[in-house]
């Protein structure tokens, strides 16, 4: 029987905001990243989307996000995580090179993007096959992170711009196979829906 992955990235958070690189290293979410959050619980119910499993990545940012999208007990994977950027950790955005890094963190205590791909995935397809069948599980983990998995299991060129904050990638899952359906900006959604009722 299939089930359902909502693949979400975090809210916006300090490090967001300052323009800081944030892989392993953390910051909280800004009021405007609660605010997104709360915005994607609200798309979730608009949607008729009962959610029955949860994770996150053991960031902070991804279990604040968490909490406030479901009240469902989760748990939290290191293979969620967002891809490891060693001394880079907490930098200026501006040394960040362009995507793909291939293997330029490594020499800085880092992770290959090859690495941060094979670990995303490897996770995400052992909780969705350990899920039980017409499960719906929501994963929160990052950008670079979500970015990874969709490398794989997305058509080519679905994702050509990096994941919104608190965006959804939906697929459907059967028996280890997925099928991309789309991705979602609950945000986005919220503000056509303010735009549409003014208009009545």
């Amino acid at each position: 029987m299939s089930k359902k992955l909502y693949l979400m990235r975090h809210g916006e958070t300090l490090f967001n905001v300052l323009g800081r690189i944030q892989g392993w290293c953390d910051s909280p979410l800004t009021e405007r990243g609660i605010a997104q959050a709360k915005t994607a619980r609200q798309w979730l119910v608009a949607h008729h989307v009962t959610l029955t499993e949860a994770h996150c990545s053991t960031a902070e940012r991804a279990a604040d996000t968490l909490e406030l999208v479901t009240d469902l007990p989760y748990t939290r994977e290191k293979g969620l995580r967002e891809h490891g950027f060693g001394r880079f950790e907490g930098q200026p955005e501006y040394l960040n090179p362009k995507i793909p890094y291939g293997d330029f963190f490594v020499p800085y205590g880092g992770e290959a993007d090859q690495t941060t791909i094979d670990r995303v995935v490897a996770t995400v397809d052992r909780l969705m096959a350990a899920a039980p069948d017409n499960a719906q599980v929501v994963m929160v983990s990052h950008a670079g992170a979500s970015h990874s998995f969709l490398s794989q299991r997305a058509p080519a060129g679905v994702l050509t711009q990096r994941m919104p904050n608190c965006g959804i990638a939906i697929f459907d899952y059967d028996n280890g196979a997925y099928t991309f359906e789309q991705i979602v900006d609950p945000v986005a959604w919220a503000q056509q829906r303010e735009v549409s009722h003014d208009q009545i």
